[in-house]
């Protein structure tokens, strides 16, 4: 009897490009030791989160980053109806997100961040390279949402006003920064120079962090908190990294430093998912690795 082979159905760019999100904000959550972030070892600075309620929200927005991926590529080109239907399909997300972890915010940044990113590159041409899907997404992100209802000022909102900080919201206009100036390089110098990929992926980590105007940071602990990041971070990366004796202990005391003040680098985080996002989008597109 011959024996009957199942052929699974090619997935939708949609659909990978969700899949890429999900994968990206896992492995985020799951890296470790991330200073006082929530990781495999435990809540770090967050009383009310968990691995396990970080899993269920990345989850739990698949179909959200599905939906913008398709209305992405149903729409073809940037414009301001596009970026209603992602602003409407986002506050749905989220209303998913908050029902799933009991009101708990556990990605409403990322999914602002990775909404944009998953619709830029299904309108990205053949061979798109990952810096011109985060310009697509820039483009998006400063146009006006004229069906957003009207809210309260968030906590990075306030925070933003009141040190005069850039914010997320400034981040994804610029075609985050964060992540296609430090993470994604650093990320890329520590493969190559042989770090293993949980010590690359953490190295990138602190890049982003020791140049980021982390509004999470600055809404817990103020300006205080913001020099024990960027500060501490630096030291790890010039102590040699995370794959080093002297980078572990430099690592150490930023997390310290950081648990003691009750600040997290949640701005942080979200662009370590981007960057990751970003670094498995390439291959996907088409264009060579490295060429940014």
């Amino acid at each position: 009897m011959n024996a009957q082979i199942a052929v699974l159905p090619r997935l939708s760019l949609a659909e990978q490009l969700a899949d890429l999100a999900v994968e990206a904000l896992i492995d985020e959550a799951e890296l470790s030791p991330k200073p006082a972030l929530v990781d495999r070892r435990g809540s770090g600075a967050h009383l009310d989160l968990s691995l396990e309620l970080m899993h269920a929200s990345a989850w739990s927005l698949w179909p959200t980053f599905h939906d913008m991926a398709a209305a992405g590529q149903a729409a073809g080109q940037v414009d301001v109806a596009l970026r209603e239907t992602l602003g409407r399909l986002g506050r749905e997300g989220e209303a998913q997100m908050l029902a799933v972890t009991g009101g708990v915010n556990t990605h409403r940044g990322a999914i602002w961040a990775l909404g944009l990113l998953v619709s830029a590159a299904a309108l990205a041409p053949p061979r798109a390279r990952v810096s011109l899907v985060a310009l697509q997404a820039a483009r998006l992100a400063r146009l006006e949402d004229r069906q957003a209802p009207a809210q309260p000022p968030s906590n990075g909102e306030r925070v933003r006003r009141r040190y005069g900080m850039r914010g997320a919201r400034a981040e994804a206009q610029a075609g985050f920064p964060g992540a296609l100036a430090h993470g994604l390089p650093q990320l890329r110098r520590s493969r190559a120079a042989g770090v293993e990929e949980n010590h690359a992926q953490l190295d990138a980590l602190l890049a982003i962090m020791a140049q980021l105007e982390d509004t999470c940071v600055l809404h817990r602990a103020g300006l205080e908190g913001l020099r024990c990041m960027q500060d501490g971070a630096h030291a790890v990366l010039v102590a040699g990294g995370s794959a080093t004796l002297a980078g572990r202990r430099s690592l150490r005391e930023l997390e310290l430093g950081l648990l003691e003040l009750n600040a997290s680098p949640g701005g942080a985080a979200d662009l370590l998912a981007v960057t990751l996002f970003l670094d498995r989008l390439e291959p996907m597109l088409g264009a060579p690795i490295g060429s940014l």
